[in-house]
């Protein structure tokens, strides 16, 4: 069922979000490899099948995804713009699953870290999906410790206005111990244009 399908990605990844993992095998013939649903891989029969069965894990197969209607999409790899209520069918290949963005989603990116801490969060990317006014509210706090539970943390409400083309940083709310008094942020639209904007606490906007 689309619909049911639809609000379980939406429960796990946030609104922003349609995200639609490929359930079946695509590198191993099925004689070899089968799943289903109560007893999941038949591994022993696998390790007993006639004569070697190679895979080119190079190959680029495909699936098909439903974009739910009554808005747009963006296709998360190459920003191409689909209008939802419809079937499509994506190539996937070994590392790339289909992802969507919702139009008027505000998704923001830090640094590539392995750890929170690794390196500094003074400038995080914001890309913005055109189509449909949005919002978000960027959260943080201390990182490793409950001090949140004590209103230790800052909150930065974020808005896209689509008919202005603008995207409004509000006032930062809250404080904690060692939190960032400015950072720089990059706009980026799926077309490629990009703005930078400095931040400080207070409300500032930039206008495509």
């Amino acid at each position: 069922d689309k619909k049911v399908w639809d609000m379980n990605d939406e429960y796990m990844f946030g609104k922003a979000f349609l995200v639609a993992p490929v359930l079946h095998a695509q590198y191993t013939q099925e004689k070899v490899v089968k799943v289903n649903e109560e007893s999941g891989w038949n591994r022993d029969n696998a390790g007993k099948a006639e004569g070697k069965v190679q895979a080119d894990f190079q190959q680029p197969k495909s699936t098909e995804v439903y974009l739910p209607c009554g808005t747009v999409w963006y296709d998360f790899w190459t920003n191409e713009k689909i209008e939802g209520g419809r079937e499509i069918t994506r190539e996937t290949t070994l590392d790339l699953i289909p992802l969507y963005i919702k139009a008027g989603s505000i998704v923001p990116f830090g640094p590539d870290v392995q750890y929170a801490t690794e390196k500094p969060w003074d400038n995080l990317v914001l890309r913005v999906y055109p189509g449909a006014d949005g919002s978000f509210v960027l959260y943080e706090d201390e990182f490793d410790n409950y001090n949140y539970e004590k209103g230790a943390y800052t909150e930065i409400p974020m808005s896209w206005d689509d008919s202005s083309r603008r995207l409004t940083l509000g006032t930062r709310k809250g404080e904690y111990k060692g939190m960032l008094q400015s950072r720089g942020f990059t706009v980026v639209l799926p077309d490629g244009r990009q703005k930078s904007v400095s931040y400080n606490g207070k409300k500032v906007s930039v206008k495509f």
